[in-house]
């Protein structure tokens, strides 16, 4: 049962596990070793991960794994994917291997920019909020120049600033919208500096100009993970009759497949889960390599509503006997900065990638969810989704029933054209083990 404690920050780790497997282990000498067994054996190495978050106890562990044969623009890669779900990464592969005797996939990013604001009340009159804005920009910009100097060097920094009349939506509200090109970085912390520094100006600035009653008030200065104009396309397309898809004939498939991912861009109940599948290879390959896949999922599901309503991220269409299909995804990357100068993994997971730049990763990145997006509707609109995700989830099913090496070679080999369920598996170990 859990209680108060004080000062547990101040505590070190092995106070911080004494405290934890004391209080909430159900066999804390057990708790303890289970959390021990996951720091690195690497002192050095654990300490990385030590400083990562705050009241390290351990490492929570997710398998890295790659999906080979990406033909990407005509390159080929090898993917890494960081994720615990079961037949993603063999998704991924398949639908690679697939599309790469077809032309492979194409990539083309839209647009860099990222975006932040200085959100502001101000209850005064428009206009002169206006004149103040316009007359002391240059002088904000300028007051910048420290700290956007060596973003400037590597071809980034502020691309515009502009006051906006937000009154329409809250009372007495502004903002001062930011855009920002960062180059090869993310630029979270980048952005936000700026912006709080713009802010300190603005205020200083406007105390000399307006009086109490009418001082314009900073509420907070944060950047936006909504980045919309931060865009890339991957697409992949084939003669019809190329497709060579079993079960269904070449045509029948197309038109079924369109249909499918057109039944997504209508109904929000069936985008949800068809863009979470999207995020299976999305997310594999940010958390690979070390940017932030929350910002990018809170971002594009946002984009998926842009228009009010929430759509499928895909798109697929029949044109002159060719199946298109195509992804727009907002992605905001870096590959320097953050935790790629820091994890182990990270560094190696970006060498597999042959070091790319912040926009051939986002190129990367929207074909991993472009490959498992067509590898999850392909599977929808021929065997079912059941039958490869229960065959790729069965030794997780045999490890948790504990079955050895020999049992599971067994009911695997039992399995190998039978569907997967919970029970069957459990039955399947039952006999087997009462000598059936």
């Amino acid at each position: 049962m859990s209680k108060k404690i004080e000062g547990f920050s101040k505590l070190t780790k092995a106070e911080k596990i004494n405290w934890v497997a004391e209080t909430h282990g159900e066999n804390p000498s057990a708790f303890k070793a289970t959390l021990e067994t996951y720091n690195h054996s690497n002192p050095e190495v654990q300490k990385i991960h030590d400083e990562f978050i705050e009241n390290t106890l351990t490492n929570h562990y997710l398998p890295l794994g790659v999906a080979p044969n990406f033909l990407i623009d005509g390159k080929w890669y090898t993917i890494p994917m960081a994720i615990e779900e079961s037949s993603v990464v063999a998704a991924a592969s398949k639908a690679a291997k697939f599309w790469s005797t077809k032309g492979g996939f194409k990539t083309e990013v839209l647009g860099t920019e990222k975006v932040g604001q200085i959100h502001l009340n101000y209850y005064g009159p428009t206009e002169k909020l206006n004149r103040f804005f316009d007359e002391n920009t240059s002088r904000f910009l300028n007051e910048l120049s420290s700290i956007t100097e060596s973003m400037e060097r590597r071809g980034g920094g502020i691309q515009s600033v502009q006051l906006i009349d937000k009154t329409n939506a809250l009372e007495g509200y502004y903002q001062i919208d930011l855009r920002f090109e960062t180059a090869d970085a993310m630029g979270a912390n980048f952005i936000n500096t700026c912006l709080e520094t713009l802010a300190k100006s603005f205020t200083n600035a406007a105390t000399l100009t307006f009086e109490a009653d009418e001082l314009p008030e900073v509420v907070m200065s944060i950047l936006s993970n909504y980045v919309p104009n931060c865009l890339v396309r991957a697409s992949v397309s084939t003669p019809i009759e190329q497709l060579g898809v079993n079960q269904l004939d070449a045509q029948s498939y197309a038109k079924k497949f369109v249909r499918a991912v057109n039944i997504a861009r209508e109904e929000p109940y069936r985008a949800v889960t068809h863009n979470k599948g999207i995020m299976n290879g999305v997310d594999a390959v940010i958390i690979a390599t070390g940017n932030d896949f929350r910002a990018v999922e809170a971002g594009v599901h946002a984009y998926a509503s842009r228009d009010g309503k929430y759509r499928s991220l895909s798109q697929a269409k029949i044109e002159k006997d060719t199946l298109h299909f195509w992804l727009d995804i907002p992605l905001a990357l870096g590959t320097v900065g953050g935790l790629t100068s820091l994890h182990p993994l990270v560094k190696r997971s970006l060498e597999i990638l042959d070091k790319p730049s912040a926009k051939e990763l986002m190129r990367i990145v929207a074909v991993a969810g472009l490959a498992q997006n067509f590898a999850a509707v392909n599977s929808l609109v021929t065997t079912g989704i059941q039958k490869g995700h229960m065959k790729m989830h069965l030794l997780n099913l045999l490890s948790a029933l504990g079955a050895n090496e020999h049992e599971k070679q067994i009911i695997s080999k039992q399995f190998s054209e039978q569907t997967v369920t919970n029970s069957a598996v459990k039955e399947a170990l039952t006999k087997l083990r009462d000598g059936h």
